[in-house]
């Protein structure tokens, strides 16, 4: 144990409460002095992404740590509740990633309860091949079918005219992300899920803010299909280090995504809560006996998918700064293009989806002909911008698919995958997160220019 000296006079001499007010007040004055974000000037290294956080983040999260708690509790609960307003939807579940979220939104399809709409090993599932592996990986791991159709540019998201090319007896599901925040056609998307009786889900991982016009009614984007997920890396639109959600208006898929990601029970009491429903010792489930305590009834084969309490709290912080990011992401998305205008003939720029209002992840550059991908993003790189590719590329030509490429067996091929290809070997983005001011813009811009004079004869 301490020695008295060591203890702070005012946790010798304050009650509780006053102690952490206290230390809670040190927090933030720490913050406030040694996490100041500098303005940009030239050197600095421009990065693709960042948090942007001050001392209210830092606050909850020591505030959450002070109660111990650890696992999920009162800010997962705020946390789930706010996101869930924020997207007007009616259920919202906090889990440990936005990988995390899309296996859970996906596996949630196959349960039994679900019945004859419930997908099983072999049935189909449309979606496209430039994307992020785990929008794709739950449905080749459970043995269902991805079928892959092309984008278009300069949206980069889903071409809708292949759709009904795709669709057969076995197709079940549409699983789509909106691309680095530039939502997909939801109205024609929505349209051939009604038509076919399809599930939706929406990867919104890159997205949040992002919001959509259909039927006249502006709506943020996840809350079009049956289910919508989020990332939270720090990445992300918001953060929380590590984490994602998954939400839905649907009662039964809430229920069966409570159940999957908290080891696939049948019980709903929260964590360290007993007998919500007032019969835990009642009940006859299957073979069991009666009377079998219903914590311990497991209706799924599930998971434990769940996050901390100290992530959501930074959480909670970080969902009353949305608005302000989505607008410095659209700011800097519109100054760079603007920068950029006079370079058509050399670089393909992005263009939002038609009724769309894209809170945007990056800004997605394709080279035309003449112009070397490789030779921009390594003077982008050397002058210090971070740069990425658009994430797998043509996902069936990374190694994951070499035991299956072959086969004839685990995925399809819906016509041909000609701007997927295109893509993965002309694409590249950049960033546009908060934490780039307008100097930052202008002097990616000025790179970009000078590059293509020197490499390009512009």
């Amino acid at each position: 144990m301490p020695q008295t000296s060591q203890i702070p006079s005012f946790v010798r001499g304050g009650g509780i409460e006053d102690t952490k007010n206290e230390i809670l007040r040190l927090v933030k004055e720490y913050v406030e002095t040694f996490h100041k974000r500098k303005a940009f000037s030239p050197g600095d290294r421009i990065h693709y992404a960042g948090r942007l956080y001050d001392s209210t983040e830092m606050v909850n999260l020591v505030d959450s740590a002070l109660e111990f708690w650890l696992t999920a509790g009162r800010y997962t609960e705020e946390f789930e509740k706010k996101l869930a307003d924020y997207l007007d939807v009616k259920y919202c579940s906090f889990v440990n990633s936005g990988s995390s979220a899309n296996l859970l939104a996906f596996m949630a399809l196959t349960s039994p309860q679900l019945k004859e709409r419930a997908v099983l090993p072999g049935d189909e599932v449309i979606t496209v091949a430039a994307g992020f592996p785990t929008t794709v990986a739950p449905i080749v791991q459970y043995g269902a079918v991805p079928v892959f159709v092309d984008i278009t540019l300069p949206q980069y998201n889903i071409d809708v005219s292949a759709l009904e090319n795709a669709v057969c007896e076995k197709t079940k599901a549409v699983m789509l992300a909106h691309t680095l925040g530039n939502p997909f056609d939801i109205a024609k998307v929505k349209a051939f899920c009604e038509k076919y009786d399809l599930w939706l889900i929406e990867d919104n991982c890159d997205a949040l803010g992002s919001e959509y016009t259909l039927n006249g009614r502006t709506r943020k984007t996840g809350s079009f299909g049956d289910i919508g997920t989020s990332s939270f890396y720090p990445p992300h639109h918001i953060t929380t280090g590590e984490g994602g959600a998954v939400y839905t208006s649907n009662p039964l898929l809430n229920k069966i995504i409570r159940s999957m990601r908290d080891w696939g029970r049948d019980c709903l009491c929260a964590s360290g809560q007993d007998n919500l429903c007032g019969r835990r010792f009642d009940g006859q489930f299957g073979e069991l006996p009666k009377g079998y305590d219903h914590k311990y009834v497991y209706s799924h084969f599930g998971y434990n998918l769940k996050a901390t309490d100290m992530q959501a709290a930074v959480g909670v912080a970080q969902l009353n700064k949305i608005d302000f990011f989505t607008s410095m992401r659209r700011r800097n998305f519109d100054l760079l293009k603007e920068a950029l205008s006079s370079l058509s003939n050399k670089l393909i720029l992005p263009e939002s989806c038609p009724d769309s209002n894209p809170s945007w992840f990056g800004f997605l550059i394709t080279c035309q002909e003449g112009v070397d991908r490789n030779q921009l993003v390594r003077q982008l790189e050397e002058s210090g911008i971070q740069t990425r590719m658009l994430f797998a590329g043509n996902i069936v030509r990374q190694p994951c698919f070499d035991p299956i490429r072959n086969t004839g067996k685990g995925y399809r091929i819906q016509g041909n995958l000609t701007n997927a290809d295109r893509v993965m070997k002309n694409t590249f983005w950049l960033g546009v997160w908060p934490g780039i001011d307008e100097l930052a813009t202008e002097y990616v811009a000025n790179v970009i220019k000078k590059s293509l004079q020197r490499f390009s004869g512009l």
